[in-house]
C-alpha cells in the first residue's frame, strides 16, 4: 500500500487519484446564463442530493489547476443566482462530454452539443430539452473552499421546480432505475452506467472540437445517427480532408466497394457500425466519401 499525503504531491496528482477512488460520481448537467443572457452549459461530477426539505442539491466547480482561473459555471452562479441541474443518461453521454470542451467566453454549448434548449418557468437559464429530469434552482449560496487551483466551490441551489419526462416513470409514477438509464463518472475517461457497467468516453479534444453545429446537415439531421454518435462526430479538431479521404478508400478497398453504390441511409448505418466501436476515423471517411 502507498501513503499519500496531501502536501507531498502535486494537487493534479492528488486530483487523480482522488477521482480514481472516489465513484461512481453523478453528474451534474449545469445550465446558467451570463449577465447579457448568452447561455453556458457544462458538467460537474462533483454533486449530489443533500436535503428534501427544503429540497436543496449541491455542486463544485474547482478553480483549474493549470492557471487558477475559474469556470464560466462559477462566474455564472455568482452574477445571476440561478441554474438549471440537469441529470445525465446514457442517451446524451457523449454530447454531455462534447459540451466540457472549454469554448471561448459567449459560445453556447447548447449549440455546440446538439442539445435542445427549453425555456425554463421560474429560472432564467434553459433546460436540456434531452435530459430525463431537470431541476430549476435557485443559489441560495457558493462556499469558496479555497484560493488555489483546484479549489472547490460549493454550490448550494434550492430547487424550485423538477421536470420528470414521463417516459422514465413506472406504473406508480415513480422513476423506473432501469428507464432513467443514468450514467455516473469514474477516473480518467471512465464511466459508468448504471445497469450495465463501466464503458469509456474519450476526454474532449484538448483544442476544441468542431461540435454538432457544425456538421454537414446531411448528417446532423441523419436518421440513423444518434445523438452520442453526433457528440463524437463533432469531437474532432477538423473535418477529414479530401486527399486523406482518397488515402483511405485508396488504402480500403473493401470499404470503398461497400459505400461506393449505397444510398445515404445505408452509408450511415455502415458508419454507426464504426462508431459503435468508436473507430471515430473510420467512421468520419465513410461518412466524408459520401457528403
Amino acid at each position: 500500500m502507498i501513503t499519500i499525503d496531501p502536501k507531498e504531491v502535486s494537487t493534479g496528482r492528488l486530483h487523480g487519484m482522488m477521482l480514481g477512488a472516489i465513484g461512481p460520481r453523478p453528474i451534474a448537467f449545469a445550465s446558467t446564463i451570463d449577465t447579457d443572457g448568452v447561455p453556458n452549459l457544462s458538467p460537474f461530477s462533483f454533486f449530489n442530493v443533500f436535503s428534501a426539505n427544503p429540497p436543496i442539491l449541491i455542486f463544485s466547480p474547482a478553480r483549474r489547476v493549470r492557471d487558477n482561473t475559474s469556470k464560466h459555471t462559477l462566474d455564472n452562479v455568482h452574477a445571476t443566482k440561478e441554474v438549471v441541474i440537469n441529470i445525465v443518461n446514457y442517451d446524451i453521454v457523449q454530447q454531455m462530454s462534447l459540451s466540457s470542451t472549454e469554448y471561448a467566453t459567449g459560445v453556447n454549448e447548447f449549440v455546440k452539443a446538439g442539445l435542445t434548449m427549453v425555456p425554463s418557468t421560474k429560472v432564467e437559464p434553459f433546460r436540456v430539452g434531452e435530459s430525463p429530469v431537470q431541476f430549476e434552482c435557485k443559489v441560495r449560496e457558493v462556499v469558496a473552499l479555497g484560493e488555489e487551483g483546484g479549489a472547490g466551490n460549493l454550490v448550494i441551489c434550492e430547487v424550485l421546480l423538477m421536470h420528470v419526462k414521463e417516459a422514465v416513470l413506472d406504473d406508480e409514477g415513480k422513476i423506473d432505475q432501469h428507464k432513467i438509464d443514468q450514467v455516473a463518472r469514474m477516473g480518467g475517461n471512465w464511466y459508468t452506467r448504471a445497469k450495465t457497467g463501466m464503458f469509456e468516453v474519450p476526454k474532449p479534444v484538448t483544442t476544441l472540437g468542431i461540435g454538432v453545429d457544425t456538421l454537414p446537415e446531411s448528417i446532423r439531421l441523419s436518421s440513423v445517427l444518434t445523438g452520442n454518435d453526433l457528440g463524437k462526430l463533432g469531437n474532432v479538431e477538423a473535418l477529414p480532408r479530401e486527399a486523406d479521404i482518397r488515402q483511405f478508400l485508396a488504402d480500403h478497398p473493401e470499404i470503398k466497394a461497400q459505400i461506393i453504390s449505397e444510398n445515404p441511409t445505408e452509408i450511415h448505418k455502415f458508419a454507426k457500425q464504426y462508431l459503435d466501436q468508436n473507430d471515430i476515423t473510420t467512421a468520419w471517411n465513410i461518412l466524408a466519401a459520401n457528403k
